[in-house]
């Protein structure tokens, strides 16, 4: 299984940069590492067509849910100065490894 080639994380905040929905920001929802895509909250919407189904008790129409994103097309949102940032990696004194923001040196991961 290959690793994804960004600092990205479930649950961080991401800025567009690229493509239609650039300027919007968003919660990674989730990570396909696969193909080293991520799905944001908000961002790149598509529209499904979907049937009904009486089993599981789903309507039928039109559901308009995110479809992914490519990893290299967002940037991380540090959470301490709310700049858009590039992400390193650092071993603390205590020796926990963090990804700390490149701008004002803060750690971004909790």
């Amino acid at each position: 299984m290959s690793r994804l080639a960004t600092p990205i994380r479930k649950n961080d905040t991401v800025l567009v940069v690229t493509g239609k929905d650039r300027g919007k920001r968003g919660r990674v929802l989730k990570i396909v590492p696969e193909r080293n895509r991520l799905i944001v909250e908000g961002v790149n919407m598509m529209k499904r067509h979907t049937k009904p189904n009486p089993r599981n008790n789903t309507k039928g129409g039109i559901v308009e849910r995110e479809a992914s994103v490519h990893a290299s097309n967002v940037q991380l949102v540090c959470p301490e100065c709310g700049a858009q940032t590039r992400i390193g990696r650092k071993i603390l004194g205590d020796g926990r490894k963090v990804r700390f923001c490149c701008k004002c040196e803060g750690v971004v991961d909790k």
